[in-house]
């Protein structure tokens, strides 16, 4: 198997990596880049200037717009919320859209928010329904609204709460 895609998705992108899985009702834009060994679960929409790496999980409910780049093994949780404009108004478009990226081995729990332009370091932890409005430094634990950082991961993996 080359990737597997559900038949009732519209993938109009055919640059997605070995052994990725594309479940029921999802939407891939034909400019998105996806890479090998992905898990895109039900009713995920990707638009075209998004790129995303390998092993990464995308839970039920997300939306990836424009300017969204995950790194390998993220995990993006159910109904996670990226923008990627900081000041949206209807039928008015910006030249380009805001860049967010959530780096290698990010994890990002349910209903989080994340606003756009941040970046999510390497390893960190952002806990479910948080709103992050600015950059996660690598190995860190962020949750609340506004998140705030509760905590470290140390290089066992070990989670040390402040």
């Amino acid at each position: 198997m080359i990737y597997k895609v559900h038949p009732t998705s519209e993938v109009q992108t055919t640059n997605i990596g070995q052994d990725t899985v594309i479940w029921q009702y999802c939407v891939i834009l034909k400019g998105a880049s996806i890479g090998a060994n992905c898990n895109i679960n039900f009713n995920v929409f990707i638009e075209n200037e998004v790129i995303i790496g390998n092993n990464v999980t995308i839970k039920s409910g997300v939306q990836v717009w424009d300017g969204v780049t995950i790194e390998d093994n993220v995990f993006i949780g159910p109904n996670v919320t990226f923008t990627n404009d900081l000041i949206p108004r209807s039928k008015q478009y910006p030249i380009s859209f805001i860049k967010t990226l959530i780096k290698e081995g990010a994890s990002i729990g349910a209903n989080a928010t994340i606003i756009a332009g941040k970046t999510i370091g390497r390893n960190a932890l952002i806990g479910a329904g948080s709103v992050v409005t600015k950059d996660i430094p690598d190995n860190t634990i962020w949750f609340g609204n506004p998140a705030q950082q509760k905590g470290w991961i140390d290089q066992n993996n070990n989670i040390i709460y402040i």
